[in-house]
């Protein structure tokens, strides 16, 4: 077992509203207002890393994991990855945050890991870094959801991280 990072870096994000219509395509639908997005815990859907608003330029996270190798490669798991072996995934939360600061989940994006390609994530488990780049905004200019695969997301091997990086966890 080896530990490895994986850093998501999102841009394009879509803006703070989500008007009617843009989520589900029923224009009698509700707009979402101060729409934040963030990565979900593991079995804890309340439990949220780092949200950002959805009008921030850009969006990252750090995600602290371990790799093991298996007869079908290798298996990465950690507190933000969810699903089973070889079905193994990040969901980027999206909902609306009041004023007392709940955040409310609205829509989900779920990042598989099983689409990354297999030199890439043979490469990352040996630099220790495995890079998700993406933009967050959908076609019809709403929060992105639903399965992100290549070539909506980029996958990439890292370089080997700075000891003294900070890892966001809780």
């Amino acid at each position: 077992m080896a530990v490895m990072r994986i850093r998501i870096d999102a841009v394009d994000l879509p803006g703070r509203t989500c008007p009617p219509g843009v989520v589900t395509g029923n224009d009698h639908s509700p707009t979402y207002r101060n729409i934040h997005v963030a990565v979900q815990r593991r079995d804890r859907p309340t439990e949220l890393l780092d949200p950002h608003p959805g009008d921030a330029t850009s969006a990252t996270w750090t995600l602290e994991c371990t790799t093991t190798a298996s007869p079908n490669g290798i298996d990465i798991k950690g507190p933000y990855v969810q699903g089973r072996p070889g079905d193994r995934f990040i969901y980027l939360s999206w909902g609306t945050v009041d004023d007392s600061g709940a955040f409310t989940m609205f829509r989900r994006a779920k990042l598989l890991l099983g689409a990354v390609p297999a030199e890439v994530l043979d490469a990352a488990a040996g630099t220790g870094l495995l890079v998700g780049h993406l933009g967050l905004t959908d076609a019809r200019g709403g929060a992105l959801c639903a399965r992100v695969v290549p070539p909506r997301i980029t996958w990439t091997a890292g370089q080997r991280p700075d000891p003294a990086e900070r890892i966001q966890h809780t």
